[in-house]
């Protein structure tokens, strides 16, 4: 029953910002209506690492490399003159495949051992990738269109306009994606037999073996869909950068992921999404603060230097002292 109320909570705290941010010169609702966009990227990638927590309690530091290379076998694709849909499921197959050999070659072999083991087998999966991305793409900025395009045949801005803020039509759909998948995910691990498999398997995996549910089968489902989520994020993401670097997704998306699984509680799918939220709001608007107040003669972002950044970690701090669990998640 949390996950109603504190969904209620959010709404309500959004719109009280917007009813009394309206009347603002260069106020803040198209800030707060920008956050909630990015915060469905960032919610994405969360799912992503609460869905290897939930199954595997370990924290999945390449999670953001999965959208990187996801992205570039999208690239590849579309380098080759390929349709776009096409390489929309080539780049995701190719990114599950991926996801599913790390699965066999690195983390399988670790299933009995410490979870810290698994965690740092994580990051060096992450730096593995990110070298074999310089190795074969190099440090040079590459372009990757949109699934839709930002500006209609006639050259105008395409989307629709939210307080005087244009969402372009690849914000909406990340947010609809986003919505989607957390949805789908929140009712195959209630619902379904063996997302209760694998939520058993974490809890306890011995008691699993003994009842007959192979554990690595779990692992390797655990991961591919790890990876699918990492890939569909990255695919929607980096066209909304406009530039594809090694990298990318851990460098700009991985850290506020890690704070909304955090906030929303590591062991919640839903609160992936409302941390997702929360952190995009608090950026977003942080971002405003900073340019909008001023300190004697000095804007707030010149006193406090990424203020935004200061924003996210006195909430991350707030939610952590109130409930060390996050907002939906359980006492372990």
């Amino acid at each position: 029953m949390r996950t109603p109320h504190v969904s209620i909570v959010l709404a309500v705290l959004l719109a009280l910002g917007l009813f009394f941010g309206n009347n603002v010169e260069n106020g803040p609702n198209a800030f707060i209506t920008l956050g909630v966009m990015n915060g469905a990227v960032y919610g994405l990638v969360a799912l992503g690492i609460v869905l290897v927590y939930k199954g595997t309690r370990v924290f999945n530091f390449a999670q953001g490399e999965f959208g990187t290379i996801g992205a570039y076998f999208l690239f590849m694709c579309l380098s080759s003159g390929l349709p776009f849909w096409l390489g929309v499921i080539i780049a995701i197959a190719g990114t599950l495949v991926l996801g599913l050999a790390l699965e066999r070659v690195v983390i399988r072999p670790l299933i009995d051992a410490p979870r810290i083991n698994v965690l740092v087998a994580t990051i060096a999966i992450t730096l593995a990738l990110i070298g074999l991305e310089i190795l074969i793409f190099r440090i040079e900025p590459q372009s990757l269109r949109p699934l839709m395009p930002a500006l209609d045949a006639a050259g105008n801005p395409a989307g629709i306009t939210i307080f005087e803020l244009t969402i372009e039509p690849q914000r909406l759909i990340a947010l609809g994606v986003f919505a989607a998948l957390g949805g789908l995910l929140a009712w195959f691990f209630s619902r379904t037999d063996l997302g209760l498999a694998v939520l058993a398997t974490s809890q306890d995996s011995f008691a699993t073996k003994v009842v007959g549910i192979g554990v690595p089968r779990m692992s390797r489902f655990i991961w591919g869909v790890s990876a699918v989520l990492g890939a569909v994020a990255g695919i929607l993401y980096i066209p909304l950068t406009g530039t594809l670097i090694p990298a990318v997704m851990t460098s700009n998306i991985l850290i506020p992921a890690f704070a909304a699984a955090v906030i929303g509680g590591m062991t919640s799918l839903p609160g992936a999404f409302i941390g997702g939220i929360v952190i995009g709001v608090v950026q977003s608007v942080g971002g405003w603060a900073g340019g909008h107040f001023t300190i004697g003669d000095k804007t707030l972002n010149l006193v406090v230097f990424g203020v935004e950044h200061v924003m996210i970690f006195v909430v991350l701090l707030v939610v952590l002292l109130a409930r060390p669990q996050g907002l939906l998640g359980k006492e372990a």
